[in-house]
């Protein structure tokens, strides 16, 4: 009995050892960024907010990748997860939740599930987060990972992301986290009026460009670009 005691403090000590090298450089990834970002001159990029910082220094991103990946969890690039798919750099991630300008009560879609850190982020940001994911092993492992970790304001579900999730729309927001050749239309047509979407649009050969498109309270939709970025493309039958 006495062993066993002494075995569990011992990985009890190593836990927590571990959990507090990950915050240090969790924190650490936060402060790259957030100089970076006092250093933006161009007009067409987005300073970070602090909330979305905030947000950041939150979630594990190391609890979200595989265990050979760990190690680099909060460096500032993308991460393969397995499936020829990635996690996204964080700087893009905290780009393009910016982008969307979230606010407490915002029921948002993410299109993409992946490895579930951009659900995390704005889960953290937001009332609820829909996140469709074509894969089914991701959406198998995002969705037990996710609710291990606490995440009860995601929902997740194996699907086209295409076609969106029209029964729980119209979204405040939406970002799509993989390259599409053009805009889904059913995605435009789930945006609330004053809504935005966030998507990468290119192929996996070309430029992506970064769009940002917001939709009037007519219904139009105003277009803007925020500059090349890379991404995994979208998959399904567009």
């Amino acid at each position: 009995m006495k062993l066993l005691t002494c075995l569990l403090l011992f990985v009890s000590i190593a836990a927590l050892a571990e959990d507090s090298s990950y915050a240090a450089a969790r924190a650490a990834m936060v402060e790259e960024l957030w100089l970076y970002a006092q250093f933006v001159d161009d007009p067409d990029e987005t300073r970070v907010s602090d909330a979305v910082m905030a947000s950041l220094n939150t979630v594990k991103r190391h609890e979200l990748v595989p265990l050979p990946e760990r190690r680099f969890a909060y460096e500032n690039r993308p991460l393969p997860i397995g499936y020829g798919q990635t996690i996204s750099q964080p700087y893009i991630v905290a780009l393009m939740t910016e982008l969307i300008e979230p606010v407490a009560d915002d029921v948002v879609l993410e299109v993409g599930t992946g490895s579930g850190y951009q659900a995390a982020i704005l889960a953290e940001l937001v009332e609820h987060v829909y996140s469709i994911e074509i894969i089914e092993a991701l959406a198998t492992r995002a969705k037990r990972d996710l609710l291990r970790l606490g995440y009860k304001n995601i929902t997740t579900k194996l699907g086209d992301g295409y076609y969106g999730w029209e029964e729980h729309g119209p979204f405040d927001a939406i970002v799509v986290t993989a390259a599409a050749s053009h805009v889904p239309p059913p995605l435009i047509e789930q945006l609330k009026p004053g809504g935005s979407m966030v998507i990468p649009v290119g192929s996996r050969f070309m430029t992506q460009t970064l769009l940002l498109l917001e939709k009037t309270e007519r219904g139009e939709v105003i277009t803007r670009q925020f500059g090349a970025v890379r991404f995994v493309p979208l998959t399904g039958k567009h």
